[in-house]
């Protein structure tokens, strides 16, 4: 071989390396574009405040805030603000649950009547066969959301919400069907205390936050954030978006209450891609076999889940683990988990084929953004094609905002507005109970009716006569969603009970209005 074609192979050899490692760096960059794209999906979707990571190959490629912390306040978002993540609160408790397996303090088919005594469900069959594993995967025969009005911004403790879980009636067989369940991880979060002896928040601090180094992340629902790095919920009232309320989530933490940064989010998303492993580290919080174990699909989840999907989006497969969504994209499996609570919406998605994740978190209650941001960075990532998901988002819901509106008017339009209530209002007037949620009181008050959800604060409404014996619920925290309500008579003209049902259509399946039953409370009932 000759000089010179020995000096030919080594520069083509050359060339061709660079060429790879400038293809590996633009791979593990976000797109290019990103900044201006997530500015334009803010101003889109009328959102103040957005943080993104991205983590890939066991790296973080990029924390970033965008926006501000709260409308009216220049303090912008960073890496360190904090957020409420809501239901990606969920793989946490899966997560604390695969540290007492791999301890053997407990299995994932442990019945859980053993480890929680005192646990029941509605029917006794399943009370004896519900397993640890059931109550990770929403397949419990519950409604979708059923018994969540008894969970936020309650006076009720954990331990009385999982006592009346026996109370709720199924809507189909055990394990047959997927219905998404707070219920079930407040439940969880519970015999996670029973087992290790502290609450569920201390022992998710001790055995995930401090070992991972998530000192930005807590627990907390008192909402008093003076003078930190805290994001601001945002929801609309009277028409425009502003800021509201923390909202208390205690008694709901194993399902919800969580608040974090993308910062400390990016060490939780690189500890999952690593199957369990503490990231720069030979120590674990999890085995590899409990990482398999919470991403096996246990419940088949169906496409309409997902609402209206944009062009392309549509997944082969669907389901859920233990604490996490399984779909594909593009030939990958997704593992991942939206989250949501009053004024903040949040998306963690993991691409374990591309040793990619994303964590996306705002402060509005906007779910649209997270999606068009978060297939705009898979596309990056994954190629092929791709689209202005912003736009299609955008129009979708603008689809769905005016189908809902169009409910609205026809039962508006065909409401017999003259009609007048079978009694008198003062009849109407009482405590009544539901075996679930308890006790609510209607009353006169400067000659109208108003409803009191005792075991809820700010749980007060005016009812305004719909129609007939149908009253419309106008709660006087606007947060809530607005219901009818209507009264069934006794023979004898005396009221038998009364039920609830979402005004919008568009109204959040944690507003299960439809699964109370209200009938007339026994003198001296207390729940």
């Amino acid at each position: 071989m000759t000089i010179l074609r020995r000096q030919l192979i080594c520069f083509f050899c050359v060339l061709a390396l660079s060429s790879v490692a400038l293809r590996a760096i633009a791979h593990d960059a976000p797109p290019a574009d990103l900044d201006a794209y997530v500015a334009r999906a803010m101003r889109t979707f009328n959102v103040p405040g957005v943080a993104i990571a991205i983590v890939k190959d066991g790296k973080v490629v990029l924390q970033k805030g965008y926006g501000v912390r709260k409308l009216g306040d220049p303090t912008p978002v960073d890496a360190h603000t904090i957020f409420a993540i809501g239901s990606n609160t969920k793989a946490f408790t899966a997560a604390a649950i695969a540290t007492l397996v791999d301890e053997g303090k407990l299995s994932w088919d442990d019945p859980v009547h053993e480890r929680l005594p005192g646990f029941q469900m509605y029917d006794p069959y399943v009370s004896k066969e519900m397993r640890i594993r059931d109550l990770l995967c929403h397949r419990s025969g519950l409604g979708i959301g059923e018994g969540d009005l008894m969970l936020f911004n309650t006076t009720l403790t954990r331990d009385e919400v999982v006592d009346r879980v026996r109370y709720l009636k199924p809507v189909s067989s055990f394990r047959s069907t997927f219905a998404y369940s707070n219920l079930m991880f407040i439940v969880a979060g519970q015999v996670i205390a029973k087992v290790s002896g502290q609450s569920w928040d201390d022992y998710v601090r001790k055995t995930i936050f401090v070992p991972l180094g998530m000192n930005e992340t807590n627990t907390r629902t008192d909402g008093d954030h003076a003078g930190a790095d805290w994001a601001s919920p945002h929801s609309y009232r009277g028409g425009s978006l502003r800021p509201v309320a923390f909202s208390d989530l205690d008694t709901a933490a194993a399902a919800g209450a969580i608040n974090s940064s993308v910062a400390d989010m990016s060490r939780w998303m690189l500890l999952q891609l690593d199957r369990g492993r503490i990231p720069g580290s030979d120590q674990r919080i999890f085995s590899r076999q409990s990482s398999d174990e919470m991403w096996t699909q246990e419940s088949v989840v169906p496409l309409n889940w997902y609402g209206e999907y944009v062009d392309g989006l549509v997944p082969q497969f669907s389901g859920y683990g233990m604490g996490w969504f399984l779909r594909d994209y593009k030939g990958q499996e997704l593992i991942g988990h939206p989250g949501g609570v009053t004024g903040f919406v949040s998306r963690v998605m993991l691409v374990p084929g591309k040793d990619l994740g994303v964590v996306i978190l705002t402060n509005a209650e906007e779910g649209s953004i997270l999606d068009a941001v978060l297939y705009h960075i898979l596309d990056g990532y994954l190629g092929g094609p791709t689209q202005d998901y912003i736009a299609a988002y955008k129009a979708a819901q603008e689809k769905g905002g005016r189908e809902a509106a169009a409910t609205m008017r026809k039962a508006q339009q065909t409401r017999a507005a003259d009609s007048r209530p079978p009694l008198p209002l003062p009849r109407y007037a009482g405590d009544y109970a539901d075996p679930w949620y308890g006790k609510v009181s209607i009353r006169m008050v400067n000659g109208a009716l108003q409803l009191d959800f005792l075991q809820t604060t700010s749980g007060e409404a005016d009812l305004q006569q719909w129609q007939y014996d149908t009253f419309k619920a106008h709660w006087r925290d606007r947060l809530k969603e607005d219901a009818f309500v209507t009264f069934t008579l006794k023979p004898d003209g005396s009221i038998d009970h009364f039920t609830m049902k979402s005004v919008d259509p568009l109204s959040d399946f944690s507003f299960d209005y439809q699964d109370l039953y209200f009938t007339p409370a026994a003198a001296g009932e207390t729940r």
